[in-house]
């Protein structure tokens, strides 16, 4: 295919067009050569991020990689059963601060989150991009784009109005505490300085819980997912089951990209799941 690419000389103000052919169908996105798939609408999707690499990949060298890498230390060392239950009892009592979505919303304007290997930008921008992406695919589902909205609006919790938690208590991916870490969970080679994972009750399959119990009565990570979850629920939200599974587990990799921790579903979780899977990809 061929790209016109504008470039202006030593200031001046004729512009020169400069013609540049690129093979095997490559188009440039965001400076970098991706493979050129377009959907119905010509839409070309990105393989790789904004730093070069695959998506979600945690062990490619990139300007990111350390500091993603160290959030997850953090987070796989003092993210435990007790601390996740003491974190619902205190901010379940949703006493921290009142406003609206939109004043939220602005909070995050300067929060980027740590954990996340393929943006860098702020996470404002990132809930915009989201709602309008789900209104553009599914515009009957007005349910849906406030769901994409909002869904990562618990992030607030590293504002000093919210507590001021540090990263590893607020973003990254989740999973599930009172049973065994699942290898599919990223990094998880630091779960060893986590007390759970040397505790036998924690240390098997199922764990505290039992097979088909529900996502609904086990103790997830603490952080963005699980807050927002908590003020939607204990505010009375008229949305559906499904955007309130959406917003607990959006973050939940081992399940719906790994297929790990599915013995833990019941009957609504798995119905939830498939809104889940076309909100995530």
């Amino acid at each position: 295919m061929t790209i016109l690419i504008e470039q202006i000389e030593n200031g001046a103000q004729a512009e020169e067009q400069k013609t540049l052919t690129i093979t095997n169908d490559l188009v440039l996105d965001g400076g970098f050569a991706v493979p050129k798939e377009a959907s119905n609408d010509g839409f070309l999707a990105p393989e790789i991020n904004a730093f070069g690499h695959s998506f979600r990949d945690y062990d490619a060298e990139s300007q990111r990689q350390k500091t993603v890498e160290e959030f997850y230390r953090l987070n796989h060392i003092h993210q435990t059963y007790d601390f996740v239950k003491r974190k619902r009892e205190e901010y379940g009592k949703l006493d921290k601060i009142e406003m609206s979505i939109w004043e939220c919303c602005e909070l995050l304007n300067d929060v980027i989150d740590e954990s996340d290997p393929d943006l860098d930008e702020p996470q404002i921008e990132h809930l915009l991009q989201t709602a309008e992406a789900i209104r553009k695919d599914y515009p009957d589902e007005d349910w849906l784009h406030l769901t994409g909205l909002i869904h990562d609006l618990g992030k607030v919790l590293l504002h000093p109005s919210f507590g001021g938690l540090p990263q590893w208590a607020v973003v990254g991916d989740t999973h599930p505490l009172g049973c065994a870490f699942d290898e599919s969970i990223v990094h998880h080679k630091y779960f060893e300085g986590n007390p759970d994972y040397h505790n036998p009750a924690y240390n098997t399959k199922c764990g505290i819980y039992s097979e088909g119990c529900g996502l609904d009565n086990v103790m997830i990570t603490w952080g963005h997912d699980d807050y927002m979850y908590l003020v939607a629920k204990e505010n009375k939200t008229t949305l559906p089951p499904a955007a309130l599974f959406i917003i607990r587990y959006h973050s939940f990799y081992p399940l719906h990209r790994c297929g790990a921790y599915t013995h833990l579903m019941n009957e609504q979780d798995k119905e939830s799941m498939k809104w889940l899977k076309i909100f995530k990809y």
